[in-house]
């Protein structure tokens, strides 16, 4: 397992998602490598529909592990536009690549100056103590 790492160009939860927002808007989600090493092996991931209206703190997913199952908050109040189908069949994906080809949705936010009320990456690791 590579070092944690908490990019400064995303935004963070206090429940451990990030976000990342796209030039159209679009936001990125997924688990912080905080999240991913404290669940350990992911085995199954459950993503929220295309289509389905979220709010800022739901459970919206989970993310089973061979230690536990954690739900997945929705970091911003928006309509879900994609999941990453990938997970499907290689949830690892979310250990090996938090940030990258793990990430689990994507959403239009209803509100996008919400982002900025997210915990930059200093922020976050304070949380983490």
């Amino acid at each position: 397992m590579s070092e944690l790492s908490y990019p400064e160009d995303l935004r963070y939860t206090s429940d451990h998602e990030w976000v990342a927002v796209a030039s159209d808007g679009t936001a990125r989600v997924g688990i912080t490598s905080f999240a991913q090493n404290a669940l350990g092996d992911v085995v199954y991931v459950s993503l929220p529909a295309v289509g389905a209206t979220v709010s800022a703190g739901d459970a919206c997913g989970e993310v089973e592990s061979t230690k536990s199952v954690s739900d997945v908050y929705s970091p911003l109040d928006g309509v879900v536009t994609s999941v990453n189908v990938t997970l499907d069949t290689a949830p690892e994906l979310v250990n090996s690549d938090p940030y990258g080809d793990g990430w689990l949705f994507e959403m239009r936010p209803s509100d996008p100056e919400a982002v900025a009320h997210l915990l930059d990456a200093a922020a976050y690791q304070a949380v983490l103590g």
